[in-house]
C-alpha cells in the first residue's frame, strides 16, 4: 500500500505543478503586450500575419504605394524581440536570424537594422517614412502608428 500512496502522492504534487505553471504561463503572456508599429505616415493599418512574417523576415521590401520598407529589430538576445517573434510572427527567433543570414551571405538581400533600445526603436520609426517595427505596449505613444494583424 505504502507505494500506491507514494504514487499518489507524487501525482498530485505533479498536478499542482502543471496547473500552477499554466497559469503562470498564461499570465505572464496576456501581461506581455507588444505590437507592431510603424511610421505614422504608412497608409498601413492592418497586415495578415503571413505579410508581417514576410517584412519582418526581409522578403516583402516595398509597402503598396511603392515606398521600401525599412524594418528595425532589437539585437536578437533582447527579451522583447523574442517575445514579438514568437507571439506576432509565430516563429523563434533563430528563425528570423536564419533568414537574415541566408539573405546576406547569398547577396540576394540584407538584414534589418538593429536598433539598442525601445526608445531608439520608436525614434527611428518615427523619423523613417516606411519604417516598421515593434515595441512593448507601454512605450507606444503618438510618434508611431499600432499595426494590426489579422488571420
Amino acid at each position: 500500500m505504502k507505494g500506491i500512496s507514494d504514487f499518489c502522492v507524487w501525482g498530485a504534487l505533479l498536478f499542482t505543478l502543471l496547473v500552477t505553471l499554466t497559469f503562470a504561463d498564461n499570465a505572464l503572456s496576456s501581461s506581455d503586450g507588444v505590437e507592431a508599429v510603424v511610421h505614422p505616415g504608412t497608409e498601413t493599418h492592418t497586415l495578415s500575419r503571413n505579410l508581417l512574417r514576410s517584412i519582418f523576415s526581409m522578403r516583402l521590401r516595398t509597402w503598396q504605394n511603392g515606398l521600401p520598407i525599412i524594418v528595425f529589430v532589437l539585437p536578437d538576445d533582447a527579451p522583447l524581440h523574442s517575445r514579438f517573434a514568437k507571439q506576432k510572427l509565430n516563429i523563434f527567433p533563430y528563425q528570423l536570424r536564419s533568414a537574415w543570414d541566408r539573405m546576406v551571405y547569398s547577396g540576394t538581400g540584407q538584414a534589418p537594422f538593429v536598433v539598442q533600445t525601445e526608445e531608439e526603436m520608436r525614434s527611428r520609426i518615427a523619423s523613417t517614412p516606411g519604417a516598421i517595427g515593434y515595441l512593448d505596449d507601454s512605450k507606444i505613444d503618438d510618434s508611431v502608428q499600432i499595426v494590426h494583424i489579422s488571420e
